[in-house]
């Protein structure tokens, strides 16, 4: 007899809890996903449908999608999807799953990017092309030139530009500033690798998945940093922007970087969890 999808839910619900140690809110949301992906069906048919029979099949295909989750699978990969600045963004192993905390960067690159601008923005390290296409999305005058050293990933942002219709987005493969030669931008921006070769934070969660060059640098973790903040000034236009997001604990040591490279006007924007999430300086 087929089970019905209040019946799954609560078998789910109780698999994720006391496997994964997630709490119920947060079991919930992943059970409704994996239903919704299972089913491919919207939130809203799943709650109004929820003592309906599912078929052989359908069940067979959430129970393997649940089985990866309970395997520790990062959500994002088993859907292939993450919303974020409210776009759907595909993911894939080759990028960074893009997380509420990279918002922050976003909002405070749109506060100095004006409706009316036709800024020249730089997103160093796009991988999925989320900072860039959030940021184009929303400031259609503005171009952003998106860079990554991963082919693989800039596959991905250029599908998730194409599938979005934003147009105002050119991707470039370059290390940094390699391929960008003499250009200038009025706004950089990047989400670099922050955390230490030997961060015991890399063997648990989601970054067991994730490619172990887009979260590394060095053994303190600053090495990219430090390159982008010794490089930017030769790419910013006068009177430019740099933006950095970084650790939870970096935010001092990344303002003294930039008053050693003659950032001026420096200061600092918090996540939601009141953290200095990014630090911003102009040149």
């Amino acid at each position: 007899m087929s089970a019905t999808i209040a019946q799954l839910e609560r078998v789910a619900l109780y698999a994720l809890q006391s496997t994964l140690a997630l709490d119920r809110n947060d079991a919930r949301i992943e059970v409704h996903l994996l239903l919704q992906h299972a089913l491919l069906v919207n939130r809203a048919w799943l709650i109004s449908h929820a003592e309906d029979s599912t078929t052989q099949a359908q069940q067979h295909a959430f129970e393997v999608l649940l089985q990866r989750r309970l395997n520790s699978e990062p959500i994002a990969h088993i859907l292939g999807t993450r919303e974020f600045f409210g776009l759907p963004l595909k993911v894939t192993p080759d990028t960074l799953i893009p997380r509420p905390d990279t918002e922050t960067l976003v909002e405070q690159a749109l506060a100095i990017i004006t409706q009316q601008s036709s800024y020249q923005v730089l997103d160093l390290g796009t991988g999925t092309g989320a900072i860039a296409l959030a940021i184009a999305k929303n400031r259609p005058l503005t171009h952003v030139t998106a860079v990554d050293f991963s082919e693989s990933a800039l596959d991905v942002a250029r599908e998730n530009a194409k599938h979005l219709s934003i147009h105002n987005v050119t991707f470039l493969h370059s290390h940094w500033f390699s391929a960008l030669n003499n250009k200038r931008f009025d706004v950089i921006v990047s989400n670099p690798p922050y955390i230490a070769e030997n961060d015991p934070h890399l063997s648990q969660g989601d970054v067991r998945f994730e490619p172990k060059s887009a979260l590394t640098s060095g053994a303190d973790g600053f090495n990219d940093i430090r390159h982008i903040i010794e490089q930017a000034p030769q790419h910013l236009n006068p009177h430019g922007w740099l933006l950095l997001e970084h650790g939870y604990d970096q935010a001092q040591a990344v303002a003294e970087l930039l008053v050693q490279a003659h950032f001026k006007e420096i200061g600092h924007a918090f996540d939601l969890a009141g953290i200095q999430r990014v630090t911003f300086g102009r040149v």
